[in-house]
């Protein structure tokens, strides 16, 4: 039987990561990505070819469209198929929005929505050529209430919300599912730039008294990528009954 391929943005380190190794794990051949973290990514990658799967590393700004296209003509040639595209490639930006830059506010929206739209542009193609596909959106619960001193994360991941659900109408007749998934405080990088004190207030305010792990995400991505053709256009909350 042959091997599904996944590809996951943003593979260098934390959920993208142990979602990469998690599809590794369940038989998927795997293409990583991510925009500067090199030696990460190569070490991601080694990590995933102990799973007797192939695994190429990519490294490039998705949120660059020419950059993109590099990256799917190479998925192209060496696989053919596209089974799973996760797009998780973010940033995050804390600080008031009136000491934001312009250019921040571009940057953010560039990596963390533009990149769904130029990665989902170029995968459904190879899925509608096979008749079928999933794409899982990772976002943030941010997305749904909003954050103070995170206008523009807020914003971005609200447009992967709203994008999420209109694209897979768009793609449901053509049997491609597409969901998102709306994460609570997860123990990566992006949120250790809190002190003690923040991180045991911000624990108290979760009802299952801890912060969320990668691994659990990429348990939930893995569920959404199997064949439950009925499941598409959902942002699911995970985040311990935070929100």
């Amino acid at each position: 039987m042959k091997k599904k391929v996944a590809l996951v943005t943003g593979a260098s380190r934390g959920i993208g990561k142990a979602t990469a190794v998690k599809f590794a794990g369940e038989g998927y051949h795997v293409i990583i990505n991510c925009a500067h973290r090199q030696q990460e990514l190569l070490q991601a990658q080694e990590e995933i070819l102990r799973y007797n799967v192939t695994c190429t590393a990519f490294l490039g700004d998705v949120g660059d469209f020419d950059v993109c296209q590099e990256l799917f003509d190479r998925i192209r040639q060496q696989y053919g198929s596209l089974d799973v595209l996760v797009n998780n490639a973010g940033i995050s930006y804390v600080g008031l929005l009136q000491n934001m830059a312009p250019s921040d506010w571009e940057y953010v929206l560039r990596t963390n929505l533009t990149s769904v739209f130029n990665c989902c542009k170029l995968a459904v193609p190879i899925m509608l050529s096979a008749g079928k596909g999933k794409i899982i959106n990772i976002s943030s619960v941010w997305g749904n209430v909003g954050a103070s001193c995170e206008a523009a994360y807020s914003a971005s991941k609200g447009g992967v919300n709203s994008f999420t659900k209109a694209l897979a109408k768009e793609l449901a007749p053509s049997n491609i599912q597409v969901n998102a998934i709306a994460c609570g405080a997860i123990d990566t990088e992006m949120n250790r730039w809190m002190d003690d004190d923040e991180r045991s207030r911000l624990i108290e305010e979760i009802p299952a008294g801890r912060l969320g792990h990668a691994s659990e995400v990429a348990e939930l991505v893995c569920q959404l990528s199997t064949e439950n053709s009925y499941l598409t256009g959902q942002v699911i909350s995970l985040d311990g009954g935070w929100i």
